[in-house]
């Protein structure tokens, strides 16, 4: 974040040449440049926790050096001084989408695990069971166990993607896993947890 805040800064300096200078190319070449590399230290991340900002502060940097490919170099200028203030709130837009992925990841994390190991209990108890239950028929609970290894195979997948710094992975499968608990809770008559609804 500290390289993003620096490159901005290149940013605002390119442009401020330009306005001491005579407006011209290569003033506006700097700056856009300058745009553009601070928009590389920050894309990766911001295309995962605010896509749409990131398309947007690219369409800016785009159309700044369109206007400056056609010779528009007073208008590629005041363009890139725009993406200074665009590029720095695109990055603490990411990072405050992600400290808030994070802190939901937390709170599935402590939960989801205990919902996993309940509907496990009661897929192992009801396998060993000569008939099943009034109210829940052999498709509901095949279906069941075969949507049990599913978000176990996804709930692995998650963590492994949090721990590898994916949060927003890791929490789209998380939302996965809780979204399919739900619906095999609900097959095997079990009572769905708040958390889940």
């Amino acid at each position: 974040m500290k390289k993003l805040f620096a490159l901005a800064l290149v940013i605002g300096l390119a442009v401020g040449v330009t306005a001491c200078g005579d407006g011209g190319k290569a003033a506006a070449d700097t700056a856009i440049k300058a745009a553009e590399a601070a928009f590389s230290a920050a894309s990766a991340e911001a295309m995962k926790y605010v896509p749409d900002e990131a398309r947007s502060v690219e369409g800016a940097i785009a159309a700044a050096r369109a206007a400056f490919d056609k010779g528009d170099f007073k208008g590629a200028t005041a363009a890139a001084s725009e993406l200074t203030a665009k590029i720095t709130a695109l990055g603490e837009a990411a990072t405050a989408k992600k400290a808030e992925l994070t802190t939901a990841w937390e709170g599935l994390s402590t939960g989801l695990p205990g919902v996993v190991g309940a509907i496990t209990s009661r897929v192992e108890i009801l396998s060993k069971s000569k008939k099943l239950p009034q109210g829940i028929t052999q498709e509901a609970f095949d279906g069941a166990k075969s949507g049990l290894d599913m978000i176990n195979s996804a709930w692995t997948e998650a963590n492994d993607a949090f721990k590898s710094g994916d949060v927003a992975g890791a929490m789209a499968r998380a939302s996965t896993v809780k979204a399919k608990a739900a619906e095999i809770m609900a097959a095997l008559s079990m009572p769905v947890p708040d958390a889940l609804k």
